[in-house]
């Protein structure tokens, strides 16, 4: 039963964190045969001088087509000291993405999943991310936790059934919740959720960190990002933070201890990249894990404490 509530919420997890994702601006993207991968069918022979990433085209600030992101900056770091030559596949991160990339051959790395996925072989984590909550300058709003008064003086957007739900709804928030959808509108682009507080139509943003950081820094209208108070002592549903690690086939042993190593060895470039692009991150907690949330703390609903 946990070995089906981990593979559920670690895979609304990756949602949360890929499907705010994917501006369909008409990019170029190279075409995919359907049968591709399929057994008996075509299927790509991994190059030894590739370092071939699985990424989304349009997926800031993860990824694009214009090799802006951050994951894209990491993995150059990673191939330029194996020696390899960087190329990707690009699909979009929706459901089916790590089947019909990784799965079928079409490349052999992605740059970010949660590193207890049981979907792949992963590294040892190279950072830690959590929610955040976002609010602009202007509001002197003080939040700190979910206790925080100001959280009750507008209306706060939030990703649908992301865990940052569990808490609001524990601390009598969800009448202030505007959601926004866990796959969202392909049309929107990916600072969505951050234009929108922006423009006043939501006082505070809860996102996932990578997301809520980047476009806060990028935005015109000065903003404050808080990181968000773990929350998994109450309720594993509502963890909030999640070690990161590199995704490869589970078979690819000797491949993942070649990144591995790289990682290793360019630990301080990798934070200095994510500082830069406004990425919030906390120290990686070893063994972490879904599965072991579950086990210690339950998903038992608790009230929140009076103040």
């Amino acid at each position: 039963m946990l070995k089906h509530v981990n593979k559920q919420l670690g895979l609304t997890l990756l949602l949360a964190m890929i499907a705010n994702i994917s501006f369909a601006a008409e990019p170029e993207l190279p075409s995919l045969n359907p049968d591709e991968g399929r057994i008996g069918e075509v299927r790509r022979v991994a190059d030894d001088s590739e370092f071939k990433v699985c990424a989304d085209p349009e997926n800031m600030p993860y990824s694009n087509l214009k090799k802006e992101g951050f994951e894209d900056k990491i993995a150059e770091v990673l191939a330029t000291d194996l020696g390899k030559k960087l190329t990707y596949t690009y699909a979009y991160s929706r459901q089916g993405f790590f089947r019909n990339t990784l799965g079928a051959n079409r490349c052999d790395v992605v740059m970010g999943t949660t590193s207890d996925s049981d979907l792949m072989r992963t590294s040892k984590p190279y950072y830690r991310a959590g929610h955040v909550y976002v609010w602009r300058k202007e509001s002197n709003y003080n939040i700190t936790d979910w206790s925080s008064p100001d959280l009750h003086k507008g209306f706060i957007g939030v990703t649908d059934h992301s865990p940052a739900t569990i808490p609001m709804d524990a601390n009598g928030l969800i009448a202030n919740a505007r959601p926004y959808r866990i796959q969202r509108d392909l049309n929107l682009p990916s600072s969505f959720m951050i234009d929108d507080l922006a423009k006043g139509d939501i006082d505070i943003a809860i996102a996932w960190g990578p997301i809520g950081g980047y476009f806060a820094k990028q935005s015109k209208i000065p903003m404050v990002v808080m990181p968000i108070p773990e929350y998994e002592t109450q309720n594993a549903k509502g963890k909030e933070y999640w070690n990161i690690s590199i995704g490869v086939r589970k078979k690819d042993k000797e491949r993942m201890a070649m990144i591995q190593g790289a990682l290793d060895r360019n630990q301080d470039k990798i934070m200095k990249i994510l500082d830069d692009f406004g990425i919030p991150h906390v120290p990686v907690v070893e063994g972490d894990s879904l599965m072991k949330s579950y086990q210690k703390y339950g998903a038992t609903p608790k009230k929140a404490e009076a103040k």
